[in-house]
């Protein structure tokens, strides 16, 4: 059965990692995707690998990209999976611009179109998503700011569900975790290089003891699952593991 059929999901940074898994569960599930990024070959190579998938060359990160994106089209749900590549050194030797990357791009476009979803408004029935990270739970000491910037996003869903329930909007925001490092990733790759060489192991020790970690497909799945059923008043952040989708209290 195809749950989202019909629905208009836009994926913003749709084009790489977790978003581009993301476009691809909702191709599958029926929906009709708009995938935002900003490498033309990259997009130019999913609408190849996920057929009927619409793509939007765009920066998520320029001051008109809310603009841009949502007169491209009124999504029914809305994910903002773009983020600024974390600086991986130790926290001693991180100027303030390397510390504070990804609260001035991942925060700032969830705050931005988290906004524009509660402004403009989005229809009731609508779901705004914001892609999260485990680091946000658990720490991440040789990326700067970063954990500190998917906490944030985690609150913002908090923040903007309790707005949207004040305002009658019946606009829905919730947060996706993956909670453990996914290697094959772009960013994943990244953070078991950046932290098997800060301990001195190689990276295939490193993911050993890492331990089991939800795949892509996982989070894609937890994905549909999430937007598709019905709105679970009592939280608006979802882990996903190895074992399956958590609520966070």
């Amino acid at each position: 059965m195809a749950r989202l059929a019909g629905k208009q999901v836009v994926v913003l940074g749709g084009s790489r990692g977790v978003g581009r898994e993301l476009v691809a569960a909702a191709r599958a599930d029926g929906a009709d995707v708009l995938a935002v990024g900003r490498g033309a070959d990259s997009l130019a190579k999913l609408a190849r690998d996920v057929p009927g998938t619409a793509t939007l060359a765009l920066d998520v990160f320029a001051p008109d990209a809310v603009e841009r994106v949502f007169a491209a089209v009124t999504p029914d749900v809305l994910v903002v999976s773009a983020g600024a590549p974390p600086h991986k050194v130790p926290v001693h030797e991180q100027s303030w611009e390397q510390f504070s990357i990804s609260w001035n791009a991942d925060v700032r476009a969830s705050l931005a179109f988290c906004q524009a979803a509660l402004r403009t408004p989005l229809a009731p029935g609508s779901t705004v998503v914001l892609v999260s990270s485990g680091a946000g739970l658990l720490g991440s000491p040789m990326s700067g700011g970063y954990a500190g910037a998917k906490r944030m996003q985690m609150f913002l869903a908090e923040y903007f569900q309790g707005e949207s329930d004040r305002q009658r909007r019946g606009i829905r925001f919730l947060a996706l975790v993956p909670s453990r490092i996914m290697v094959g990733t772009e960013l994943g790759d990244q953070a078991v290089a950046a932290y098997s060489g800060y301990h001195g192991i190689s990276p295939a020790a490193f993911v050993e003891r890492m331990g089991a970690a939800q795949t892509p497909a996982q989070v894609g799945a937890a994905f549909v699952d999430l937007v598709a059923q019905p709105r679970d008043d009592e939280a608006s952040i979802f882990t996903v593991t190895a074992a399956g989708v958590e609520a966070v209290p």
